[in-house]
């Protein structure tokens, strides 16, 4: 499950780069990295999950350890509570990997980074323009993980009455009501990380239509986040006061949330493109369909797909292996055989590549392929980025709306966080 390594982790992580990295003088090893030759260990620091498992790194660097002789590709699983957490270790140490999966860049870490804007074959590899930072490449990816989608139970819409998945939002409050009649929890949501999360990931193709620039206009004065977002605070508050939300969900926990859904209780389920893992493994009675985050009235449909990179790969400037590192992590990115295994591990998608699709996935793919532009969310990544530690904060704000904040104070609490952490 994705959101609990990248969202509060790379917020972790910002706050003790910064500490470690001013240890370091503002440079230090940063500059100390060679070329290198064409044979040697490269040591990778990787996630490792129930799907990401040791084993399955072991095997999907073989064939490339294969083809190269004289080359080792030294798996490291995280020795903190997380890949972030064990760099910032391995950096106050002067010991950092020479390759890293999971973390994306931001200001603080890219001076400790490999620039790889000038590399022809990062062109194409999913997302790397837009998490560019100041026009500079540092992550790739393998593949991207779709964030505004609706799942929803077909039966559910059946019996209320629902033949067409809502392509906006008032749409969308008017099926929840005809799920509320028909006997179901028209929306499933939970405590966790996940409050805050659906709501952005809902708003995602709606804020973007009416706000294309919009974490350019936040950084610049012209909007804040409390503005932007208000209406669709007043929005979800609607959906709490007519029952279409949980009052109590706060109390639930997100894998909770997951099987409540999968139970059949609930008409929809706002998440990520992780889900469909879940929805795979899952005995259920009824067949579960997905479609794209609806739009405001007036507004183009599907709008823009929040989405964020998957399997992000980053290179440490300090590597004395650049050169070895620079091929590993370019044949992870774009060969075949690597990039199917990593997609299929771990539920992603590349749109221009098959793999064995669920019935779910197919639908996903669709939608990815379907949306006209790909938009950050929350935090961001690359040159649309907030400060870090924003998701949480506005997961904490949104989640006022369960013990009776208004839309306003969740909006100027929101914004005051944010003035306060602005750099």
């Amino acid at each position: 499950m994705r959101p609990a390594r990248t969202r509060g982790g790379i917020a972790v992580l910002g706050a003790l780069l910064t500490l470690t990295l001013a240890g370091c003088g503002g440079g230090g090893f940063a500059d100390s990295g060679a070329a290198g030759g064409g044979t040697g260990s490269i040591r990778m620091l990787v996630n490792v999950t129930p799907n990401l498992t040791q084993d399955f790194w072991d095997r999907l660097v073989a064939p490339f350890e294969k083809a190269n002789p004289g080359v080792d590709v030294v798996i490291e699983a995280p020795s903190g509570k997380g890949v972030s957490d064990t760099l910032q270790q391995q950096l106050a140490a002067g010991d950092p990997p020479d390759v890293v999966e999971t973390l994306m860049a931001d200001p603080t870490l890219a001076p400790q980074l490999v620039d790889l804007t000038g590399e022809d074959w990062v062109k194409n590899t999913p997302l790397a323009q837009e998490a560019s930072l100041g026009g500079k490449i540092y992550n790739v990816g393998v593949g991207e993980q779709a964030q505004s989608l609706v799942f929803y139970n077909k039966t559910a819409f059946t019996k209320a009455g629902i033949t067409t998945p809502p392509s906006t939002l008032d749409e969308m409050t008017q099926d929840l009501g005809k799920l509320k009649t028909a006997g179901y929890l028209p929306l499933q949501t939970s405590g966790d990380f996940a409050t805050g999360l659906q709501l952005l990931q809902l708003t995602d193709p709606a804020l973007a239509a009416a706000t294309p620039q919009f974490y350019q206009d936040v950084r610049a004065g012209k909007t804040t986040v409390g503005k932007a977002m208000l209406p669709y605070l007043k929005l979800y508050q609607s959906w709490l006061d007519q029952g279409y939300v949980d009052k109590n969900a706060l109390g639930l926990k997100y894998p909770d949330a997951e099987t409540a859904f999968l139970q059949g209780k609930a008409g929809m389920f706002v998440m990520g493109s992780w889900f469909t893992a879940s929805e795979a493994k899952a005995k259920k009675d009824f067949e579960v369909g997905v479609f794209a985050a609806p739009v405001s009235s007036g507004q183009k449909s599907p709008g823009a797909q929040g989405a964020t990179m998957a399997a992000p790969y980053l290179i440490m400037k300090s590597t004395q292996h650049r050169d070895l590192a620079t091929k590993l992590v370019r044949w992870l990115v774009t060969d075949q055989q690597a990039v199917v295994a990593q997609l299929k591990q771990d539920g992603n998608f590349r749109t221009g590549v098959q793999r064995e699709f669920t019935p779910l996935e197919q639908q996903v793919q669709k939608i990815l392929d379907a949306a006209p532009a790909k938009v950050a969310q929350g935090e961001g990544y690359g040159d649309s980025t907030l400060p870090r530690g924003f998701n949480s904060a506005w997961n904490t704000e949104v989640q006022g709306l369960y013990i009776g904040h208004s839309p306003e104070t969740v909006a100027d609490a929101v914004d005051r966080w944010l003035s306060a952490h602005a750099k």
